[in-house]
């Protein structure tokens, strides 16, 4: 092989080990489009001007109805690794009951996320558990795959009508 030979597929290589390397973003959520969530006015905007203005919410609160969430994130993911979240906005507006006006527009990002300590234990179950062979086999010879008398397709076994 020729010097430049080599030296174009040792370039080629170097280009496609350093492109698997590209991180790939991904968006899901709310997008805004025309109007942003945070630019909701208290005291103006009510829930139908915001549901023409954004849509509806991408949650709303379980327990108070007048609480409406639109959730955005962005994560990325270099090769094989998992994907890391790099941004993530949660803008929660709260209307009014009286007259469903907008009360207040908090806004929240990843900064303010806290971590929560799941409980990894398990409940245990009462029983024994049984080998793959004794469930395969569990049933040979008790004969309750087949029916015991003649019965009609569509009658319960021991209706007599």
């Amino acid at each position: 092989m020729s010097r430049p030979a080599v030296l174009a597929a040792a370039v080629l290589a170097v280009a496609l080990a350093s492109s698997a390397c590209t991180p790939l973003t991904s968006y899901s959520g709310f997008q805004a489009i025309d109007n942003k969530p945070a630019d909701m006015k208290v005291g103006q905007d009510s829930k139908s001007t915001l549901m023409e203005k954004l849509g509806s919410p991408s949650a709303v609160s379980t327990f108070d109805n007048n609480t409406w969430y639109y959730i955005s994130q962005t994560t990325d993911r270099v090769a094989f690794y998992m994907p890391r979240v790099i941004k993530r906005d949660v803008v929660a507006i709260k209307f009014n009951p009286a007259d469903e006006k907008v009360a207040s527009v908090n806004t929240y990002t990843l900064k303010d996320g806290k971590v929560i300590a799941y409980n990894g234990r398990e409940t245990p179950t009462r029983g024994r558990e049984m080998t793959i062979l004794e469930q395969l086999l569990g049933n040979v010879g008790r004969g309750g795959m087949l029916p015991q008398d003649d019965t009609a397709p569509g009658q319960r076994p021991g209706d007599r009508r």
